[in-house]
């Protein structure tokens, strides 16, 4: 593999506690931290499954391995037994999926202008006594 996304040690942490490994029941399946990697390289990149590397393994089959395993809750049982390592010194948020209300954006609202028509239909206002109903 060109890079690997998890460390030896993040790796040999979590490898026993992923399904399909020699000694589970039923068909073991071909090389689980390749299959992992494949996930987390589809979670980073937003890319199509199948666009998948190669090196991965078939698109279809890390596909169909991340769909069990998602119903399988093994990712929540991963962050539950992994939460402790969280390293938020290094977290990224894309632009495209974070959006900004209106206000948060510091613009001045329409009325904070003083020439704008409201703000000088308050001011009237404020002169004569009157009241909005």
């Amino acid at each position: 593999m060109p890079r690997q996304y998890l460390t030896d040690e993040q790796w040999e942490r979590i490898r026993d506690h992923l399904p399909g490994k020699p000694g589970d029941r039923g068909r073991t399946g071909f090389d689980n931290r390749a299959a992992f990697e494949g996930m987390l390289w589809i979670v980073r990149t937003g890319a199509p499954w199948r666009d998948l590397p190669p090196e991965y393994g078939k698109w279809s089959t890390v596909y169909q391995r991340f769909r069990r395993w998602s119903q399988a809750r093994v990712f929540e049982y991963l962050f539950e037994l992994t939460g402790g390592d969280l390293d938020l010194r290094t977290v990224q948020v894309d632009g495209t999926y974070v959006k900004v209300h209106q206000h948060g954006t510091g613009a001045p609202k329409a009325d904070a202008h003083p020439n704008s028509p409201d703000a000088t239909r308050r001011s009237a206002e404020r002169r004569v006594g009157s009241t909005r109903s």
